[in-house]
């Protein structure tokens, strides 16, 4: 059988292109304060060529883009006759499977009419085939602010946020495009599923909700809900008084966003803090909150998926589970759940890069932001890069432990035993008191590397001494029994 074609992906940026998209990209904030919106778009449209898949960057571009027609929902007036070639470039590069050139003309139909709903929905599927989960989702939710409604956009959304694990959005939109074509197998079939109905049904909610029935259930929840919605408003008065009074401050923002956040109201929170970014000018402590609250919901999925994995192998699933994360959670095997946890821990190691990324770029003197950012590249093998980070974090003194225990790491993967091993006796000299973790992972590097690399008598003296501190760490005990077999049989 022959072998199947790799999956296209987006290629990484070099270091220098990196630092030109960062360079377009502020000349592109500073343009945008000045109106001056065509400029800010070239440049923008330059970071979206040279890092594609990063999300900030186009978040921008599709803010800078909208702004410029004023919101207006249809873009440029003369759009319908500027864009049907560029439409057909798009066609043709998706079907010879060019997704990145079938961005780029993309976004020069979205140059002159942001809102164009084939075009989002062809970029959608180019950044889904390009394993940008992330950006396909944005595409479409940017889509919907002009065609809520519409059956296609919400099919294709909903399919996006199963993919991701996001089974209550999925939902809400299979619902909608119910609404919109009653007769749609696939959505009244998807509507159906949901276990949530069976619940109401079972404690027979639906008639005390309607009013026909009374339920002291219903009547505790309404009354707490009402408690924690006077506690917010409560809470939250001084901070916007505080914001009325002087909007340039963007702590005020975060604080408030915080708030929202901490009683489970994470648009309002999104809101706020979006709402800070004129004011406060775009201010950098914003943006790396808006970073992160997009991440919430991600990390949330995954601890889902997490908890269905571990009640699956325990035996003790629960119907309950289904109305609390999907029907589709609940009916998935254990494998498909398996791969579902590592496609989220992959897109929240990719959104990580980029928050880290752009920490460590703005306080470059912060080592610790260096350590984080290369552990998230390490994970993502992006090897030599990680190596770069980790090497300038390693000159902080209490850093330097776990920064050379990364390298060796690195090398290790890099097929380098000389410097991995340099590294790892660098770290383990360096490691503070008490971080008996860090000391048992190193000497089980060391132990390993030197076993793999032929030096047996170092690598059973090594083992030794981890096994007197942990003696079923990464199963060494049987590791020591074959190491001593190879030895004895050599």
């Amino acid at each position: 059988m022959p072998d199947q074609p790799a999956a296209p992906t987006a290629p990484a940026p070099t270091a220098d292109q990196r630092r030109i998209a960062q360079d377009s990209f502020a000349k592109a904030r500073e343009a945008i304060t000045n109106e001056q919106y065509d400029y800010a778009i070239s440049l923008l449209l330059t970071c979206c060529r040279l890092d594609p898949a990063n999300f900030f960057y186009r978040q921008t571009l599709r803010k800078t883009q909208k702004e410029k027609f004023d919101n207006n929902l249809r873009g440029s007036t003369f759009a319908f006759l500027t864009t049907p070639r560029l439409k057909a470039r798009v066609k043709a590069a998706k079907r010879n499977r060019d997704y990145l050139k079938a961005l780029e003309h993309a976004e020069q139909v979205l140059c002159r009419n942001p809102w164009d709903l084939g075009t989002q929905l062809d970029m959608a599927e180019a950044f889904d085939a390009l394993n940008l989960s992330d950006l396909a989702v944005f595409t479409l939710d940017q889509a919907r602010q002009k065609h809520p409604k519409d059956a296609t956009l919400n099919r294709a959304l909903a399919r996006q946020f199963e993919k991701r694990g996001d089974f209550k959005s999925a939902i809400v939109l299979w619902q909608l495009v119910k609404e919109s074509n009653p007769t749609d197998v696939e959505a009244a079939h998807k509507a159906k599923d949901l276990a949530a109905s069976d619940t109401i049904a079972k404690g027979q909610y639906e008639e005390a909700a309607a009013g026909s029935k009374e339920s002291p259930v219903l009547g505790r929840i309404e009354a707490k809900a009402a408690d924690k919605t006077d506690k917010l408003a409560r809470d939250a008065d001084p901070l916007r008084k505080r914001i009325e009074a002087d909007p340039t401050e963007p702590t005020l923002y975060v604080q408030l966003a915080t708030l929202y956040r901490r009683h489970g109201h994470p648009d309002r929170a999104r809101a706020t803090l979006q709402q800070g970014l004129g004011p406060t000018g775009n201010a950098f402590q914003l943006q790396l909150e808006l970073m992160d609250l997009d991440l919430a919901p991600v990390r949330k999925n995954l601890e889902l998926t997490e908890g269905r994995i571990r009640k699956l192998k325990d035996r003790s699933a629960s119907a309950d589970d289904t109305a609390e994360t999907g029907t589709d959670v609940a009916e998935m095997s254990e494998k498909e759940l398996q791969q579902l946890r590592v496609k989220l821990l992959k897109e929240i190691n990719t959104r990580e890069i980029d928050l880290y990324r752009v920490k460590a770029d703005r306080f470059p003197n912060e080592t610790q932001h260096r350590i984080e950012l290369g552990s998230r590249l390490l994970k993502a093998d992006l090897i030599d890069e990680a190596i770069t980070e980790l090497q300038t974090a390693r000159r902080d003194e209490k850093l330097k432990w776990r920064a050379a225990m990364l390298l060796g790491v690195c090398f290790r993967k890099r097929n380098n035993w000389r410097l991995a091993q340099r590294n790892f006796e660098e770290a383990l000299t360096a490691l503070p008191p008490g971080e008996e973790g860090g000391r048992k992972e190193l000497l089980y590097q060391l132990a390993s590397g030197c076993a793999e690399n032929g030096d047996l008598p170092r690598a059973i003296d090594l083992g030794h001494e981890l096994a007197n501190l942990d003696f079923g760490f990464k199963n060494i005990g049987k590791l020591l029994d074959e190491w001593n077999d190879r030895l004895q049989s050599a």
